[in-house]
């Protein structure tokens, strides 16, 4: 009972914390636009927004089933696309935004007998999201930087860089020290069995032919998706007019959707609004188009993610059968 109660403790704090971000976020910006801005959106924006959803999930659990099955694990794609939109809902309803996969790939290694290589499953498919994630991250950034289209902030002065060298190399040969005392190298030489392990399994299902290329088209694909629903969003809003106005929401949502990896709060709720609040200024936009489209973007993906809830009991039944 206690643990229970500290789980709920934490749990409660995380939505906590959310909604205190989510205030502070609307309480710096003009209530009245932002309620407008909001107001615009168009609700006819719903249908192809949850159509996209649909895809997304279906190529997600695509994408598991084809990792599982590299790592020679049996995995049908119909129980995929369920166990994913499970893993979809209690992601937002949970903090972290990573409980839901722990579960599938718990649920998963259960039934087919071997845990750790179904939790290396979920781990890899994950993994070629996030890397082309990051990729379209940092070509988005060069590209609005160099366009002009993105204000650099001034942080970094010319003047302070030799100290951030310097502090980059201090922290190097503070590494390198500690790496090579005995307790480190003792601790490396117990886990060079599991780390051989997870190489060979990244090797066969994401860094070599043709797994490489597959697992990061669909994850392009599925990132596709994503940026999709922020498009129709601002398309129901009257926030494009150009296709250079879409190329900047598009990358400016791609930092939105990398700033929902921080694991600070449920399902990204207060800092990717917070986030929002400060890159579309530096466009050159209303900081209030910014967060209305990432409200409405959480709002989408919390409604797509419902049927989930019908897998609750399904899968339920499944593990007792």
């Amino acid at each position: 009972m206690p643990d229970l109660s500290a789980r709920l403790g934490r749990l409660a704090g995380r939505w906590l914390l959310s909604g205190l971000l989510i205030s502070l976020v609307v309480w710096l910006l003009d209530g009245e636009t932002l309620w407008r801005e909001l107001r615009a959106v168009s609700p006819l924006v719903i249908v192809p927004a949850l159509a996209l959803t649909v895809v997304q999930v279906v190529l997600s659990a695509w994408r598991w089933r084809y990792t599982a099955h590299r790592l020679g694990l049996h995995l049908p794609l119909r129980l995929a696309i369920q166990e994913y939109y499970l893993a979809t809902f209690l992601n937002q309803i949970l903090p972290g935004g990573v409980l839901g996969d722990v579960n599938r790939a718990w649920r998963h290694g259960a039934s087919a007998g071997q845990r750790l290589t179904a939790v290396h499953a979920v781990a890899i498919e994950r993994l070629s999201g996030q890397l082309i994630l990051v990729l379209v991250v940092a070509v988005s950034a060069g590209w609005l930087l160099q366009t002009g289209r993105l204000a650099a902030p001034g942080i970094v002065q010319p003047e302070t860089v030799p100290a951030v060298v310097a502090a980059l190399i201090l922290l190097a040969s503070a590494l390198a020290f500690v790496l090579k005392t005995g307790f480190f190298r003792v601790m490396l030489e117990r886990l060079g069995g599991y780390f051989d392990r997870l190489r060979r399994d990244l090797l066969r299902a994401l860094l070599c032919w043709p797994a490489m290329p597959v697992q990061l088209g669909t994850s392009l694909l599925v990132l596709a998706s994503y940026l999709g629903v922020f498009l129709c969003l601002a398309v129901a809003a009257g926030y494009l007019d150009s296709t250079g106005a879409a190329i900047v929401v598009a990358g400016l949502g791609s930092v939105l959707l990398l700033s929902m990896v921080i694991p600070l709060t449920v399902a990204g709720w207060g800092i990717r609004e917070g986030a929002a609040a400060v890159l579309w200024p530096l466009a050159g936009l209303p900081a209030e188009q910014g967060v209305a489209l990432s409200v409405g973007y959480g709002a989408l993906v919390f409604v797509s993610s419902l049927p989930g809830l019908a897998f609750v009991f399904t899968g339920r039944r499944r593990e007792r059968g």
